[in-house]
């Protein structure tokens, strides 16, 4: 936290979208003026003049120091003159945020607005033929919404887990009457029909395939009597999925490491939680054997040279977090360090520092905001694979608290770019990304 003598900070950012104007802390008062954007589930509301007053809570702590640190902010003092922190003042802190029924309830009011929603939609269709010119929920009908297959379909993951944790939700009755009109034996047959046609092999390969797994899992697993059901509906697509792994991954000879959909590392990782989840020892075989051959000797990774322009995922975390479900503990730390020799150093620092994203309407910038929620879930989930005091962990947790916190105000952005799919990732983040403190 950078702070003034008279214990006041002025924050200044001239960014394209979200134009921030000033930030103002003081420690019983936090000021800021921004563009207009909604809240999320009221915890700091942006738009007009807003200010808090009051002690501050941990929240507002937060977004001040995420805004005076992340690395985007220019920050003068309150006469204007440029203020540095002093050199050897230490960081200050940053708490990795909290997850409520208010957040849930947001959340879940997007998922339930985009998996009903089928246009704009961006489909994964080769077409065999005149007959095939169909509309997105002809073609799809449990998952049609959402942009595209693979977002519906984590939506709908998402919904499964918010009321799994949060019973209460005011949305409870319509999440249940949607994915009871979206999950049907009918629809679900649809759609394993619809895989089993020419040219479908390498549909939402393999990351639409994960999501899937991941979804069925999460339904099994919930102790609810609608969940039972709905898993038994969704089982028959889960079966051809699996099938896909068993019969694709022999074949594929090199992982495909770009940090978007077809990423091999990420593919794997759920379809890894789903066999030892449900029993499938044959996939889980198969995904332990592919990942060693794939990464077990991988070292020095040039990590330096993320992100790319679109990433949602980090190519360099994406794959230890997957190593950390293959390895025993001792052998993980020692591949982690080995991988990435430089995190105790704090290197490298774009892989330690939130992505910035330039505009949120952009379909492809804003995958950058999901780089920032699946980093800060791959380095909890690493760090609670490494010893107690291993000296990856205090940096990697405070790296995932800085990745969240950048993200987290702009899941309701007014964009549907980004709404359409933030907020499973952030629901992932929170509620299964590790539980290292």
């Amino acid at each position: 936290m950078i702070q003034t003598r008279d214990g006041l900070v002025r924050v200044t950012y001239a960014g394209k979208r979200e134009r921030i104007k000033r930030v103002e802390l003081h420690p019983n008062r936090i000021r800021e003026r921004v563009a207009p954007r909604r809240s999320l589930a009221g915890r700091l509301t942006l738009g007009h003049h807003t200010t808090h007053r009051g002690p501050m809570t941990p929240f507002h702590r937060t977004a001040a120091t995420v805004l005076a640190a992340i690395g985007v902010l220019s920050v003068t003092s309150c006469g204007g003159r440029d203020t540095q922190p002093a050199a050897d003042a230490p960081e200050a802190p940053v708490p990795f945020p909290s997850f409520d029924r208010a957040a849930a309830s947001d959340f879940a009011r997007l998922a339930l607005k985009a998996i009903a929603q089928e246009y704009p939609n961006k489909l994964d269709h080769v077409m065999n033929g005149p007959a095939e010119v169909r509309e997105p929920r002809a073609l799809h009908p449990a998952f049609y919404g959402s942009f595209d297959w693979h977002s519906s379909v984590h939506g709908h993951w998402m919904l499964v887990r918010l009321l799994e944790r949060f019973p209460d939700l005011p949305e409870a009755q319509d999440i249940r009457a949607t994915l009871d009109q979206h999950l049907s034996a009918t629809n679900i047959a649809t759609e394993v029909a619809y895989l089993g046609r020419p040219n479908r092999a390498s549909f939402e390969r393999t990351y639409g395939w994960a999501w899937l797994l991941q979804l069925e899992k999460e339904l099994r697993e919930w102790n609810d009597p609608d969940g039972a059901r709905w898993a038994a509906n969704l089982q028959p697509l889960a079966d051809a999925i699996v099938q896909r792994y068993l019969d694709f991954l022999p074949k594929q000879t090199y992982p495909i490491r770009r940090g978007v959909h077809p990423n091999t590392a990420f593919g794997m990782t759920f379809a890894l939680d789903y066999a030892r989840a449900v029993g499938r020892k044959d996939l889980e075989d198969l995904l332990v054997e592919r990942s060693r051959t794939y990464f077990g000797a991988d070292t020095a990774y040039p990590a330096q040279w993320e992100p790319d322009g679109d990433d949602f995922l980090s190519r360099s975390l994406i794959e230890a977090d997957l190593m950390r479900r293959v390895l025993p503990g001792a052998d993980f730390a020692a591949w982690f360090h080995a991988f990435l020799p430089g995190i105790a150093q704090g290197e490298p620092r774009s892989l330690l520092e939130p992505a910035i994203v330039g505009d949120r309407s952009d379909p492809k910038l804003v995958h950058l905001d999901g780089l920032n929620l699946s980093r800060a879930w791959c380095m909890r989930g690493i760090a609670s694979a490494l010893p107690a005091n291993d000296p990856d962990r205090p940096i990697l947790l405070q790296a995932a608290a800085r990745h969240a916190n950048a993200t987290l105000p702009y899941i309701a952005s007014g964009n549907y770019e980004g709404e359409h799919w933030l907020a499973s990732f952030a629901v992932y983040m929170f509620t299964e990304g590790g539980d290292a403190r």
